[in-house]
């Protein structure tokens, strides 16, 4: 990885425009989970997630896709991300029992190659929400 990008847990909290699109995020994936609880497949939670945002007055784009260039190759949609809100915070949706390590390293390259702030990984299947909801952050160290 390039030094002068660092991919970490963000556990800041301030009151800036991208917390409080991640906060509204926060709550409408809360009241989905509580609402409808864990089992369903995640076409349904990123449906219905994309809808309430979409109803919050957020521009949502579901299975964003995206494409990227290295050494040389072009890679023309190489992967979609599930939710992209206001074009700064990459949501990746579960429905499993609990997150394995590849989740977070899979937003993780997301955020890096599309140069986004923030991502949420949000898993409906955990028994809680708490155990199924991380905040990602990906910063470009100053020169």
């Amino acid at each position: 990885m390039n030094e002068s990008h660092r991919a970490t847990e963000d556990t800041e909290s301030s009151e800036s425009p991208l917390d409080e699109i991640t906060g509204a995020i926060v709550d409408a994936a809360f009241k989905l989970h509580t609402g409808l609880g864990p089992g369903l497949l995640e076409s349904v939670y990123e449906a219905i997630l994309a809808r309430d945002l979409a109803r919050r007055g957020f521009r949502v784009e579901r299975q964003y896709p995206v494409s990227f260039d290295y050494d040389g190759l072009h890679f023309a949609d190489a992967f979609r991300i599930d939710l992209l809100v206001e074009r700064r915070v990459a949501i990746e949706i579960k429905s499993v029992e609990q997150h394995a390590p590849v989740h977070a390293k899979q937003l993780l390259t997301y955020l890096r190659l599309l140069d986004l702030p923030v991502g949420l990984l949000i898993n409906f299947g955990a028994p809680t929400f708490k155990e199924g909801i991380r905040r990602l952050a990906h910063r470009v160290a100053p020169p």
